[in-house]
C-alpha cells in the first residue's frame, strides 16, 4: 500500500545535483502532505521523503565522486528520507547498505527508489539514536534542522566516530550544526526547491565527524 502510494503521487525524475540517480519526487509539497493526511487515520509528518534535500544531494555527489570511501564496506544512512544517500552508497559499491528512518513512508520511498536505480538497500524502521550500530560507514544528510534533532544526532555520530567509523554529514548551513570536532571535506553549490528553501541553490558542505 505504501509503495503504491509513492508510485501514484510522485514522479520519477533525475536528482538535480546527482542526475545519474532518479528518485520518485513530489511536484508540490503541501498538496502531497495533505494527501498523506487524508489517506491516514493519524497525523502525518511532512513528506521529507519526497524531495532531494541539499544535504543529501551533496553527500550523494561526494560518495559517487569518491567511491573508495564506501566501496566494499557496510554503510548506514541515518534518517534516510528518500533514500538518496543510501542509493548513492550502493551505487558506489557499499554493501550491505542500510537505510534507517522512523517514517514508514520514508522507508517505502527508499525501497522504490533503490529499485528504480537497480541497487539493493535494506531498511530499518526504528529510532536508532540511543544505539551503537556496527557499520564502519555512517552517513547523514541534512539532519541538523532542529535543536532537538541535533541534540540527539550529534552524540550518536560522535559515538560512531569514536569506535572508528567514517562518519560523513552533508549540511547546507542549518542553524543547529555544530562544526567543532568536524573536518570540512568540500563544499558544493546545490540546486534546491525554491518552495522549500526560498532560494534556488544552497552552499552545502560535507563534514567528517570526529569523536
Amino acid at each position: 500500500m505504501l509503495l503504491e502510494f509513492i508510485r501514484t503521487h510522485t514522479i520519477p525524475r533525475p536528482v538535480p545535483f546527482v542526475p545519474e540517480i532518479r528518485l520518485y519526487q513530489a511536484e508540490e509539497p503541501i498538496a502531497l502532505w495533505e494527501k498523506t493526511e487524508s489517506e491516514s487515520a493519524t497525523q502525518q509528518p511532512p513528506p521529507f521523503w519526497a524531495f532531494a534535500w541539499a544535504g543529501g544531494q551533496a553527500l550523494a555527489r561526494h560518495i559517487l565522486d569518491n567511491p573508495t570511501l564506501v566501496a566494499d564496506r557496510p554503510a548506514l544512512d541515518l534518517a534516510t528520507g528518500s533514500g538518496l544517500v543510501a542509493v548513492a552508497a550502493a551505487k558506489a559499491g557499499a554493501h550491505p547498505v542500510t537505510a534507517n528512518d522512523i517514517d514508514p513512508l520514508s522507508l517505502a520511498a527508499a525501497t522504490v527508489n533503490a529499485e528504480l536505480n537497480n541497487v539493493r538497500v535494506r531498511t530499518i524502521e526504528a529510532d536508532m539514536l540511543s544505539a551503537d550500530p556496527p557499520e564502519p560507514v555512517v552517513l547523514a544528510g541534512d539532519v541538523f534542522y532542529s535543536r532537538e534533532m541535533a541534540a540527539r544526532v550529534l552524540p550518536f555520530l560522535r559515538r560512531a566516530a569514536g569506535r572508528g567509523a567514517l562518519v560523513l554529514v552533508g549540511d547546507p548551513g542549518r542553524a543547529y550544526l555544530p562544526t567543532d570536532r568536524m573536518i570540512r571535506q568540500t563544499t558544493y553549490e546545490v540546486p534546491v526547491e525554491i518552495t522549500l528553501e526560498s532560494v534556488p541553490t544552497r552552499p552545502t558542505t560535507i563534514w567528517q565527524v570526529l569523536p
